[in-house]
């Protein structure tokens, strides 16, 4: 018999990772979300049952997966005086999917043993589509034997896995995944906007970069949106921000300067400062591209 699920957090990456698990027979228990509407559509879409407890959905769940916004929501969810995921979690097991500070793993996971449950931190390098379809790049990191008994479930959500290691790892890891791929959205949005300011040919200087040592994934992904202004979001600048920062909080902890890293995430605070947070991360390109007002968005 397939376990339980419940949900915490059903946006863009939740919704669709609910639904892929729906379809492979497992039972979604539970939905909950902060925008109390979101969670109740979805629920109705799975024949599930949105809650607006957070005990509730331990109670009916074996598994739990949190795919919340930040390191303050993630606090919320597991530590919240009033309501929280751990009031009787005994037996339960959660799965932390979400991009936070990997010290909030830490505490999570050391919160979760006081309690008689588990967690696992399955940090995720993909995105909307690919969380659909089963294809994500899951980091994990916890109790490696928790790991190895949560593969089947594992495996329904994702082609390609890597266990990093103990719990925080995995964040550090996906900090750093996330930092480099900012920093290369961010570099390619200078570099079309001043072949714009040059009147080159857009389509054409995409060709040259990616048959030389410019190509990079966001070339890829992100070429065609910033020269359209079609940024119709899948990872937005708001997290982006976000996520550059925690590594930058990272290095600074060690003693590594990163330049780069820190311009980037300054970039997309501006962006965020501009009311641009909700755009998809290649909207960095109305920072650079010239003619454009970001007041057009």
């Amino acid at each position: 018999m397939k376990e339980r699920i419940g949900f915490v957090g059903v946006g863009r990456m939740g919704a669709n990772m609910a639904r892929r698990l729906n379809d492979r027979g497992y039972e979604i228990s539970r939905v909950f979300d902060i925008h109390s509407e979101t969670a109740k559509k979805l629920a109705t879409e799975l024949d599930s049952q949105a809650t607006n407890s957070l005990s509730d959905v331990t109670s009916q769940a074996d598994i739990v997966f949190t795919v919340v916004s930040d390191d303050a929501a993630m606090k919320k969810i597991f530590l919240d005086q009033e309501d929280n995921l751990l009031n009787s979690a005994e037996g339960t097991v959660f799965v932390n999917c979400a991009t936070v500070s990997p010290e909030i793993h830490q505490q999570i996971e050391s919160a979760c043993k006081k309690h008689g449950s588990q967690s696992l931190e399955a940090c995720m390098a993909s995105s909307i589509n690919q969380a659909r379809e089963g294809s994500l790049y899951l980091m994990l990191g916890g109790d490696e034997t928790l790991y190895q008994s949560l593969k089947p479930i594992l495996n329904e959500l994702s082609t390609q896995m890597r266990y990093i290691g103990e719990a925080g790892k995995a964040g550090q890891v996906k900090a750093l995944v996330n930092m480099v791929m900012n920093c290369n959205t961010a570099a390619l949005a200078e570099g079309l906007g001043l072949g714009a300011a040059l009147g080159l040919d857009l389509d054409m200087l995409t060709e040259v970069f990616s048959q030389t040592g410019a190509n990079s994934r966001v070339l890829e992904t992100d070429s065609d949106d910033m020269k359209d202004r079609d940024h119709e979001c899948y990872f937005s600048a708001a997290h982006a921000a976000k996520d550059s920062s925690i590594a930058n909080a990272l290095a600074k902890e060690v003693g590594v300067a990163v330049p780069i890293s820190e311009a980037t995430a300054c970039q997309y605070k501006k962006m965020v400062s501009l009311n641009l947070g909700e755009l998809d991360k290649s909207g960095i390109a109305e920072l650079t591209f010239p003619g454009r007002l970001p007041g057009d968005f």
